[in-house]
């Protein structure tokens, strides 16, 4: 138990959308990611965008492939992107969000739940100012 482990971080996080413009507007227009990278199918149509996270970590939107049913907040799996904001920029993202017309669904005393176009959960969310952890303390 006491070996060293080789070093892990986010590469990335993929969605996958039935409609990939409206998840583009929502993620680069509305939460401002930026545009990284974009793929094209064999026939040129658009496929993927891949949208810069900060740290080198970015969030690829996939064009489904297939038709299917949306999963359950309920069902076991992935709960939400959670994307972090500071504290003093909360209700400018209330703000935002409401400007763009999308309800903040529900919240608590850290983050702001809402839905992409495709109903896929997005939290926006922070800590407490002065009890940041420290994620490489050991």
């Amino acid at each position: 138990m006491g070996e060293t482990l080789p070093s892990l971080s986010v590469h990335h996080l993929a969605v996958v959308v039935r409609e990939l413009e409206r998840a583009e507007a929502f993620y680069a227009g509305v939460l401002g990611l930026p545009v990284v990278r974009r793929w094209t199918d064999e026939a040129g149509a658009p496929r993927s965008v891949w949208l810069g996270l900060g740290g080198g970590a970015f969030l690829a939107v996939e064009r489904a492939a297939v038709a299917g049913p949306t999963r359950s907040d309920e069902a076991p799996g992935w709960h939400c992107v959670a994307l972090g904001i500071a504290p003093s920029e909360r209700e400018a993202w209330r703000r935002r969000l409401a400007a763009a017309g999308v309800a903040v669904e529900r919240e608590s005393a850290y983050t702001m739940y809402a839905r992409d176009p495709e109903g896929n959960l997005v939290a926006l969310s922070h800590y407490p100012e002065p009890q940041v952890p420290r994620l490489d303390a050991g």
